[in-house]
């Protein structure tokens, strides 16, 4: 039962983990705007994006594990901390490098997403859980979508630092009133923090995800990037045998493997790859040069507003999504999320001459990104025991963002492969690279619907067995 205001708490979670969402996209259309204001290289400036994404990577399951150990709320307000030192030291950067180190110290803060899910669980009353975890994963969509719209007007208006000089004042405040008022849950999973699992998730993890960042500048054939993805290869088996041999591992592997987990974590790997993808390459297709034979010369707050139907899109849905659950069930919400994506960006494919068709892929995007945000944070929630809440969605939210790397390397390769004499790739790059993101979607709701459906008894509430012990019942 709860012992305070669940709004006040909601208000807490949703802006910490919206200001982060918002850090992944915003920095993602200034990078020319640094790389000159810092006088570096376009592959120099690429690591404020590529650090930032490792270094999420590796502590968003790991701090999301040692909540469920140590305490939700001690650790959201450490990770707030965080997010506030990496923004600071963002906004009074002198150089290149100290803020990549920023950026890095930012992405501590990709722990506030499975945090923020876990003291959900622990804190709302059992009916309110879907609906919040639903909500919070509109506001995280959400944010995504905001860095992209308001990163133009920002710069235009202020300059590249006021993109980090905002979350600043946001997260001070959110710091304090967390300290305050968020709950501390008296749950706590049992054992310990497996360092040993810790060291060998985070190599593997940036072992995989190194190289497909970096891919486009290295070569695929280079030896780095071959190296990197036999070393990552290796590493992860090497985990796997770790943590199953562990008494207290890191992530419970025999968690992961459950029918709902383990299809939901597919879904998660296919979407992401899409939405990445469009995320980060629609924004310079609509900035090309209507000379290149495609494309409409935006500008950088042209291109922010074109993408803002998504923002709206995603949002509603996300919010709506979570009042439909209890009758269409988060299954049905993750594959029509997935469609809808496959469907948006078919229609891309097919149609993209002009601008109203832009905004038409947007918002089917968007609709789809609330529906399946909403609905992979409730699956997992709803599968796994209490104790685990914290590991299982920070893998899932990891799981996304691996998708979401292989999905922007596949898209690079086929848009930049063959340029014009201009130096702009060729419209037929990014049509097929418009067709590899709809199968990809198109595939993740096919994973969505090989989530079993849970019994109705078990709909009621959150599983809190061991799944060793008493596995959870699909049919």
């Amino acid at each position: 039962m709860p012992r305070k205001s669940t709004r006040l708490t909601f208000a807490v979670l949703a802006t910490g983990a919206g200001v982060f969402s918002m850090l992944q996209s915003l920095v993602a259309p200034a990078l020319p705007t640094v790389q000159h204001a810092l006088h570096t290289s376009q592959s120099t400036a690429t690591w404020v994006m590529t650090a930032y994404l490792l270094s999420a990577s590796v502590f968003t399951p790991i701090l999301g594990r040692a909540g469920d150990l140590t305490g939700k709320k001690r650790t959201l307000v450490a990770v707030l901390l965080a997010v506030l030192a990496g923004c600071l030291l963002a906004a009074l950067a002198p150089n290149i490098g100290v803020l990549i180190i920023a950026r890095v110290v930012q992405g501590i803060g990709g722990a506030l997403f499975p945090l923020s899910f876990g003291i959900i669980r622990d804190e709302f009353n059992p009916a309110e859980v879907s609906g919040s975890i639903s909500n919070l994963s509109a506001v995280i969509a959400a944010g995504g979508g905001v860095g992209i719209v308001a990163a133009g007007p920002i710069v235009s208006a202020l300059d590249y630092r006021w993109l980090f000089w905002i979350p600043v004042g946001v997260v001070a405040a959110t710091v304090l009133i967390a300290a305050r008022y968020v709950p501390e849950s008296p749950k706590r999973a049992g054992g310990s923090v497996s360092w040993l699992g810790a060291g060998l998730l985070s190599a593997w993890l940036v072992a995989l995800l190194l190289p497909l960042s970096q891919a486009g500048q290295w070569g695929w054939g280079s030896a780095r990037v071959l190296g990197l993805f036999g070393t990552a290869v290796v590493l992860f088996a090497v985990w796997l045998l770790t943590e199953s041999r562990s008494a207290t591992p890191l992530i419970d592997l025999r968690v992961m493997r459950l029918p709902a987990v383990r299809t939901t974590n597919t879904a998660a790997l296919l979407f992401g790859a899409g939405m990445y993808a469009i995320w980060s390459f629609l924004p310079g297709f609509v900035q090309t040069p209507a000379s290149a034979g495609y494309g409409f010369g935006a500008t950088v707050t042209e291109s922010g507003l074109l993408m803002l139907p998504m923002l709206i899109a995603m949002f509603l849905s996300g919010v709506i999504g979570g009042r439909l659950e209890h009758r269409v069930g988060a299954r049905t919400q993750l594959t029509a999320g997935a469609a809808l994506g496959a469907l948006a960006c078919g229609f891309l494919t097919l149609w993209h001459g002009q601008q109203w068709q832009i905004g038409v892929v947007a918002g089917l995007f968007g609709l789809g990104i609330g529906l399946a945000f909403a609905s992979m944070a409730n699956l997992i929630v709803g599968s796994v025991p209490p104790e685990q809440t914290g590991a299982a969605t920070g893998m899932n939210a990891n799981i996304r963002t691996i998708g979401g790397s292989i999905g922007a390397a596949l898209t690079s390769v086929l848009v930049t492969g063959r340029l014009q004499p201009s130096g702009l790739p060729y419209a037929s790059g990014y049509t097929h690279a418009w067709a590899l993101l709809a199968l990809f979607c198109l595939t993740a709701a096919g994973a969505a619907l090989l989530v079993p459906v849970r019994r109705a008894s078990q709909a009621a509430g959150p599983v809190t067995e061991r799944p060793a012990a008493a596995p959870v019942r699909v049919r």
